[in-house]
């Protein structure tokens, strides 16, 4: 018995439409039935594709400005269905459900309207209430559905479909249905994280927590330890936010090192004092405050001169030439700033290897939540 299910009906409801055209035209041109709702379906429209709307396949038209759409089970019992069930496939003749082989959906845009410091009632609409029902329902039953939630797995889908012939292996459904979960799951744990920080809940009875691969990482804080990094979508500046101008990869020890330096002298503000914090193992070796920025950083130095080799150096103003040039003279692993001079950089590049991270302006400072494990 082969685990390779044929793609020959697929709903789409997207909010970000990011390669949705050249995907539905992917589709269609291997034989498959596209499905889909609102503006996901006019814009495939608008492109010269045949396309069915979800509301002829429950009998209902979109309502409540769309948030009842998709919620059917005309939508709900093509994606649960067994096909191999005598039962499932009895009732869908009987309520004239059709099969959905493949699902996809990606969500409104709830961390991105929180980020943008929508208020609460802008906030509360762009909960997607339909999109997660059908992934949760789809990913369930991905024995014979699959489903993506992601624009940058439309390729990989593809590439299965012609593998296989038009259809796509146990496996392949299986890794979509992790990701699948992966995602509800940091949805909800955005909206329910959001909602404590609006009611001003310290302490809620459940804390969830969700983040998004940035980068694995060669080993942890030892050689036989595994570790990634991971973010949780907030534009909180730090280390997770700050864009890296040059140098090597980051590492678990750096990436830990340069949270502590940057937690440091972001307590300074930048507009009263010029502040610099030199961090070696997650340990201060020097700190410094005053007018002149070199002056600053040449008395953190100092402080403990012998600690700072190989440490993290973080700054609270934009760094200068001069700044740039008394650093190259020794060795740090990484020069973290809120921005740095173009001669400044230019300075830096003598020392390839030397992690530039800049993170812009700090601006006002909110509180962080710690998680130790």
């Amino acid at each position: 018995m082969t685990d390779l299910h044929p793609v020959r009906r697929a709903l789409l409801s997207v909010s970000d439409k990011t390669g949705l055209i050249e995907l539905g035209q992917a589709l269609s041109e291997r034989g498959v039935e596209l499905l889909s709702t609102g503006g996901s379906a006019k814009a495939l429209r608008d492109a010269g594709l045949t396309v069915k709307d979800v509301s002829d396949v429950t009998g209902f038209p979109e309502m409540m400005d769309g948030r009842v759409k998709t919620l059917h089970p005309g939508v709900h019992g093509g994606l649960l269905a067994l096909r191999d069930n005598d039962a499932h496939v009895a009732a869908m003749k009987e309520h004239d459900i059709v099969e959905i082989d493949l699902l996809v959906v990606n969500l409104y845009p709830f961390e991105a309207t929180v980020a943008k410091g929508a208020d609460y009632d802008t906030c509360i609409e762009n909960i997607d209430i339909g999109g997660p029902a059908m992934i949760r329902a789809a990913a369930k039953n991905h024995g014979f559905v699959n489903v993506v939630v992601d624009v940058e797995d439309y390729a990989t889908l593809l590439a299965e479909l012609d593998q296989n012939d038009g259809a796509t292996s146990s496996r392949f459904r299986k890794e979509l249905s992790q990701k699948a979960y992966a995602r509800t799951a940091a949805y909800d744990s955005a909206v329910s994280n959001w909602m404590a920080n609006a009611l001003e809940l310290a302490a809620p009875k459940r804390r969830a927590f969700a983040g998004d691969l940035k980068q694995t990482l060669r080993y942890g804080e030892n050689s036989h330890q595994s570790a990634a990094f991971y973010t949780d979508g907030s534009n909180r500046p730090g280390v997770a936010t700050a864009v890296q101008l040059q140098g090597k990869e980051l590492s678990y020890n750096n990436i830990n090192d340069t949270d502590a330096a940057y937690e440091l002298v972001a307590e300074f503000d930048p507009a009263e004092t010029a502040a610099v914090a030199i961090i070696k193992h997650a340990n201060p070796c020097g700190v410094a405050v005053g007018n002149d920025l070199l002056d600053v950083y040449n008395r953190a130095f100092n402080a403990d001169s012998l600690s700072a080799f190989g440490g993290i150096i973080a700054f609270n103003r934009t760094c200068t030439p001069a700044v740039a040039e008394a650093i190259t003279t020794v060795f740090v692993e990484i020069v973290l700033a809120p921005s740095f001079d173009v001669e400044a950089l230019e300075i830096f590049k003598k020392k390839k290897n030397l992690r530039i991270l800049e993170i812009g302006a700090f601006g006002k400072r909110v509180a962080k939540l710690e998680v130790r494990n």
